[in-house]
């Protein structure tokens, strides 16, 4: 089933209609990863947010298409490039008007927590926040077959939150983004080590690598990160927590039914 992935959806879903926010809190942005392969698992990732969310929300699909329809997006793709979105990832700062805090985020994500706990992790002091992985994949391919890099700062570029208005993201323009190398975009080269912010590892939980301690609160996932593939690929419909997200399809695949077959 594939809905319109391009809906912006503004506020939660989560029991709360628009009165009930204050009128002077602006939705906080999330701009989220868009492969035309993995449309479901896009619209179970916005589903997964919305639901849960107690703050107003924008959600924003950052689609190939759009990005080089719009003449934001003109570079080629690699052959290691995995997903459409590997480097239209960076023009967040630029799309979000370089104005207040939003967040950028890979669409292979299932989140078990309310998003109003990652954003008051905030602050200002940072140009931009992220959970720092030490991370080298033991597989050579990932997905649908695509192939497995290895690079330092693996998987710090899937959840980022950014400061938009930090001067230092200002550099962050549709020129730089459709000609810098995958290093220094991925690995941050524009930004001091001191200008990055720690966020705890269960807003990017990455399944196969980090681990629940039983009787730890600390170690259970806000956010289930689907990296090397997620229950909507045949190779990886086995995978680690794909009960959850396959739970959390069911459940956005009924409401979306309902929505477009209202009684």
């Amino acid at each position: 089933m594939t809905t319109n992935a391009s809906k912006i959806l503004p506020l939660s879903r989560n029991g709360h209609d628009n009165g009930e926010f204050n009128k002077q809190e602006q939705p906080f942005k999330i701009f989220v990863g868009y492969d035309s392969r993995e449309d479901l698992a896009y619209e179970v990732c916005r589903y997964s947010i919305m639901k849960r969310s107690s703050i107003p929300v924008q959600i924003i699909p950052i689609k190939l298409s759009e990005m080089r329809n719009n003449g934001l997006y003109w570079r080629e793709r690699g052959k290691l490039e995995s997903t459409e979105f590997s480097f239209s990832r960076f023009l967040t700062p630029f799309l979000a008007n370089y104005q207040g805090w939003a967040m950028f985020v890979d669409c292979d994500v299932l989140y078990l927590g309310d998003i109003k706990e990652l954003r008051d992790l905030i602050d200002d002091k940072y140009a931009i926040m992220c959970v720092q992985h030490d991370y080298t994949p033991k597989e050579t391919t990932k997905m649908d077959g695509a192939v497995q890099t290895f690079y330092p700062r693996k998987n710090w570029s899937s959840m980022v939150l950014y400061n938009c208005g930090h001067p230092k993201n200002k550099v962050l323009t549709p020129e730089l983004v459709n000609s810098e190398t995958g290093a220094f975009l991925h690995r941050f080269q524009w930004l001091e080590d001191d200008e990055i912010g720690s966020v705890p590892f269960v807003w990017n939980f990455l399944e196969g690598h980090n681990k629940v301690v039983e009787g730890e609160v600390s170690t259970f996932p806000k956010a289930i990160h689907y990296t090397r593939g997620g229950p909507w690929f045949e190779a990886w419909k086995n995978c680690e927590f794909a009960d959850l997200w396959l739970n959390e399809m069911d459940e956005y695949l009924k409401e979306a039914e309902k929505n477009e077959n209202p009684k």
